[in-house]
């Protein structure tokens, strides 16, 4: 069976094709990047018109990419939430339509679902039972994942999620958008040790995350500087470094209780922080500790179409599909799934 998978939950129009047989045929991915950082942000409107643009574009691109026509296609899996309501709806027309023009049934997936599958795209996926942290700009949870649509919410962040809190306070410090990538290429020239910062929620008995205390002081010792011009470059990037390590101490020791809480041994890292190289380095360290990890190759960390397809290849695989009509959720716990 080959599923088309549409991604357009945010800002990133991704479209693939997927085998239950042969694995991942063609892929292909439009960031807006450019488009919005213009304006410091992801703006809503302007990202669903530029879905309109790109889709039939990237269908085509990848229905040449994989050598076959839309006739051959038998199945259409689309994001159906959580995200930006306009965007959603941008790709769930456009699923819709094909299916119906096409005859081919669709089903509408949960955009987390298809972030904690994407290591199954893998050479060597994890198997069933595993810990889940997935980090992005939106997200951050720990979820015990039993096996496909059986999920567990262990903890969340409860205010900035981790992804949010890198790009906040980047902006904060005048390193752009988007400030993810930004502050980690300037940490990578800094001294971690340098700046002291917090650790929250390390103390409490719970698995939840707050990163939003870690921001502000962040900022607070960014504004309390006082050096000299040639101090402030270095002192920048220790800054960096620090916030770094402290939202990376944070995710491991976290996932480190939830792995003794829940007996597991096998760690899943996705969503668009897992990219981050520091965060993988630390979550490698786990291996001595007989932890198997497991993360998405790199252009698979982000949103993509190709995790969409293969999430919805599988419910498909099981019977599931959509009715016909447009219908998305803007908000869509994971754990409802179940």
């Amino acid at each position: 069976m080959i599923t088309l998978g549409i991604e357009s939950s945010c800002d990133e129009t991704g479209l693939a094709l997927y085998s239950s047989e042969r694995g991942l045929l063609a892929h292909s991915l439009f960031s807006q990047v450019d488009l919005h950082a213009l304006y410091g942000g992801v703006v809503p409107e302007l990202a669903s018109r530029d879905h309109v643009r790109r889709l039939v574009p990237l269908t085509r691109q990848v229905c040449e990419m994989a050598e076959i026509s839309l006739e051959d296609i038998d199945a259409v899996a689309y994001t159906a939430g959580p995200g930006l309501a306009g965007a959603l709806l941008t790709g769930a027309m456009m699923a819709q339509g094909l299916a119906w023009a096409i005859e081919r049934p669709a089903l509408g997936v949960h955009h987390l679902e298809g972030h904690l599958l994407a290591p199954m795209l893998e050479d060597e996926p994890p198997e069933f039972p595993f810990l889940c942290l997935l980090v992005s700009g939106g997200h951050t949870q720990l979820v015990r994942v039993t096996s496909l649509g059986d999920y567990e919410l262990l903890g969340e962040s409860i205010d900035d999620a981790a992804g949010e809190a890198f790009d906040k306070t980047a902006k904060m410090l005048g390193l752009g958008y988007p400030g993810g990538p930004a502050l980690s290429a300037l940490a990578s020239s800094g001294d971690a040790s340098r700046v002291k910062l917090p650790r929250p929620m390390m103390d409490r008995p719970n698995l939840d995350f707050s990163f939003s205390g870690l921001k502000t002081a962040a900022i607070t010792r960014y504004k309390a500087f006082d050096g000299s011009d040639e101090q402030h470059a270095q002192f920048m990037a220790d800054l960096a470094a620090s916030f770094e390590q402290a939202v990376v101490d944070v995710l491991i020791g976290k996932s480190q209780k939830a792995l003794q809480e829940t007996g597991l041994t096998r760690l899943v890292i996705s969503g668009g922080v897992s990219a981050n190289r520091q965060l993988r380095a630390a979550a490698d360290a786990l291996t001595a500790e007989g932890v198997q990890v497991f993360y998405p190759r790199l252009e698979f960390c982000t949103d993509n179409g190709a995790m969409i397809a293969l999430a919805g290849a599988q419910r498909l695989a099981r019977g599931e599909v959509s009715e016909l009509g447009v219908k998305v959720k803007p908000r869509w716990p994971l754990d409802t799934l179940n």
